[in-house]
């Protein structure tokens, strides 16, 4: 287990009524309405879902991870750098589980240099570090 070495910032937020509920931040800045898909018995609402906002997470969080390892690289990262990022969920032994891929397009770089990159970035990003031999995360550079 990794332990941090310092706390650089804590998020918080509350979550009631499972996934018919609802999520909020302390702050307020995240207020959100949840809804379960119809692939997992739900009614498929209005509102988003654990795994959505696991994908949106792991995704701008990547970003951040490659712009660090360009910047250690002295490299410029586009600011049109993108990620897709899926996040599966489905059965495992005794319960469920999730997996991720995330498609990565950084714009008029060769395609060498941004699988690179990548492979830093999956080395130092907080939700790899997280999910490292937890789940399955299948990386590729569009």
């Amino acid at each position: 287990m990794n332990t941090l070495q310092t706390i650089a910032y804590t998020a918080n937020a509350t979550a009631t009524g499972g996934r018919e509920g609802s999520a909020q931040s302390d702050d307020g800045r995240l207020d959100v309405k949840l809804s379960t898909p119809k692939g997992l018995g739900g009614d498929d609402g209005a509102g988003t879902n654990p795994e959505q906002l696991f994908a949106a997470g792991y995704a701008a969080c990547f970003i951040g991870a490659l712009k660090f390892v360009a910047g250690q690289s002295k490299l410029s990262l586009p600011a049109a750098t993108s990620i897709d990022a899926q996040v599966s969920i489905g059965p495992i032994e005794g319960g469920f589980g999730i997996a991720a891929k995330l498609a990565v397009t950084i714009p008029d770089m060769d395609k060498a240099e941004a699988e690179t990159l990548v492979a830093k970035a999956h080395q130092v990003c907080p939700y790899s570090n997280a999910t490292r031999d937890n789940i399955v995360v299948e990386l590729s550079v569009l």
